[in-house]
């Protein structure tokens, strides 16, 4: 089973949810308190259960109700997935990725983890 962790920064807290082998499959925006980190994993618990996808690299893609996982392409042309909440903002990342396969398992590897993902401090 994956894990959310959270961890203070200087300038606020944020959470890593990690896969059950330990790797971080998405990483959160800066949140003002560790209450706020919280209701943003619940955010992602929400997405994930919610299961859209909207596949910006598609031309003319069909867009998703929030919340919802963007997969897009990033500058250096590189696949990503951001995830968004009921509000329309951006609640985690994933990594880069080189084929859209690998930033779709990614995805899946989020809707997986995270409904059952207990909410944890980092060590």
């Amino acid at each position: 089973m994956g894990k959310f962790e959270i961890r203070e920064t200087n300038t606020g807290f944020k959470f890593d949810l990690k896969a059950t082998n330990g790797q971080i499959i998405a990483t959160s925006q800066v949140y003002s308190s560790k209450d706020a980190a919280k209701k943003g994993c619940a955010s992602v618990v929400k997405a994930a259960e919610a299961g859209r996808i909207e596949d910006q690299t598609v031309e003319g893609f069909a867009t998703e109700k929030n919340p919802k996982f963007e997969v897009y392409a990033d500058k250096a042309g590189e696949l990503r997935f951001r995830l968004k909440a009921s509000n329309g903002e951006i609640v985690a990342v994933g990594e880069g990725y080189k084929t859209k396969a690998s930033c779709m398992n990614g995805i899946e590897s989020v809707m997986k983890n995270a409904p059952e993902a207990p909410i944890v401090d980092a060590e």
